[in-house]
């Protein structure tokens, strides 16, 4: 049989959070797109797949708007008003100290929303579905790519073939593609364990999220549609086998004793979900007819929820650079043009992933000098208003060199 031909300007390996987004910018700039995905499409919008709620940064929701995918999310969205970060210990309720982001003093929007990762997949494979100019091939795998001068060419697992000028490799963390391409990383575990699970709850959460800083690491109640939020509950490795291994009602028990009572009566639904915690690195992002974004560039510590805004803005910055290079007539996969990405999001990325494994060193104790210190840092920046608006609009995702699509602008 004669294999078949897939001729794109780029290839995207992986057709996730990361990868569908940046089909779909780079298509609004004219390019043509082959998204390859291993996995089956109906398989990762399951609600058994993924249990992770994604807090969507208010400039990576103007991207999304931006890209067509907003219009497929409607009643999905949580908007995330408030954020009230706080420190204790199990049964012991938070200190009086704390830091209070309210959405109000920087505008009338909110800080970002909160969406089910399963119905974010849906909506990106809608907007796609829509789209002419990108092609999803899934379930499918690459097997191979080979780069050369003026093209690259992957094999794919039925043995067909796709042509482009450029790959993008967005296959998460373990990234096959970055891996062939002997691109090493660098990091270290934290010997914690993030442990998702949704919790029914009596009073209604009004949009506030809460980072609640245990010495087993920290406990985000992040607010869903309707009366629900989703936990993500970080213990040390051992801890969080034992949790995870429990019966329901002592689960419940358990989850309670951190949660506290100011949602009233609440109790955990669904299936509890559990993810091995660390930081890795890529050294670097690009190679001549190849770039990293997402979890295949970097992978952080959920402590501030910024690990998919942080890929967001590569898409962002990735789509942008690639589409002025086509306009003006150059190379899509030059390294000359692939660096000026690595250069735009390389030190956001580093800075910003080793600040939140700062913080996680600095919060996951029980040290008494450090607890102490960490709380009246904490009081002392809720009191000084202008630094506490810099970090909401740094929560926000609105500092720094923003892409065209993170400014709500087409690319």
């Amino acid at each position: 049989m004669t294999k078949a031909v897939h001729e794109s300007d780029v290839l995207i390996v992986g057709g996730g959070l990361a990868g569908l987004p940046l089909a779909l910018a780079l298509a609004q700039g004219g390019l043509s797109v082959t998204a390859v995905d291993a996995q089956d499409p109906a398989k990762v919008t399951d609600a058994g797949f993924d249990g992770r709620v994604s807090a969507i940064a208010f400039a990576s929701c103007r991207m999304f708007e931006r890209i067509g995918v907003t219009k497929y999310l409607d009643g999905q969205m949580q908007p995330i008003n408030d954020i009230i970060v706080s420190d204790g210990r199990v049964r012991e309720g938070a200190s009086p100290l704390f830091l209070h982001f309210d959405h109000t003093e920087i505008g009338d929007e909110p800080l970002g929303h909160l969406i089910e990762n399963r119905h974010t997949r849906i909506a990106l494979q809608k907007a796609v579905d829509a789209e002419p100019l990108v092609r999803l091939i899934a379930p499918n795998a690459v097997r191979h790519v080979e780069y050369g001068s003026a093209r690259v060419t992957a094999t794919l697992s039925d043995g067909s073939l796709v042509h482009a000028k450029l790959c993008f490799a967005a296959d998460g963390r373990p990234s096959p593609t970055r891996e062939a391409a002997g691109i090493r990383t660098i990091g270290w575990d934290y010997g914690q364990t993030g442990i998702v699970t949704t919790v029914e709850h009596e009073l209604p959460h009004e949009g506030v999220a809460q980072e609640y800083f245990l010495p087993g690491g920290p406990f985000a109640i992040l607010p869903m549609v309707g009366n629900r939020a989703s936990l993500v509950w970080t213990e040390k490795n051992d801890m969080a086998k034992a949790i995870l291994a429990l019966g329901d009602k002592a689960f419940a028990d358990e989850m309670r004793a951190r949660f506290g009572d100011y949602l009233g009566q609440c109790r955990p639904v669904g299936p509890r979900w559990s993810y091995p915690l660390n930081l890795q690195l890529a050294r670097e992002y690009v190679r001549p007819r190849l770039a990293l974004v997402g979890d295949a560039a970097h992978g952080v510590h959920p402590i501030a929820g910024q690990g998919l805004n942080l890929g967001l803005r590569d898409v962002a910055a990735a789509a942008e650079v690639v589409v002025d290079a086509a306009r003006l007539g150059l190379d899509i996969g030059a390294l000359d043009v692939l660096e000026r990405y690595q250069r735009w999001r390389r030190f956001d990325n580093t800075a910003l992933s080793l600040m939140m494994d700062g913080l996680n060193r600095l919060f996951s104790n029980d040290i008494g000098p450090l607890r102490l210190a960490r709380d009246l840092g904490l009081g002392l920046v809720n009191e000084i208003g202008p630094l506490r608006r810099l970090f909401m609009r740094h929560a926000g995702g609105v500092i720094g060199d923003l892409p065209r699509l993170l400014r709500g602008e087409a690319v």
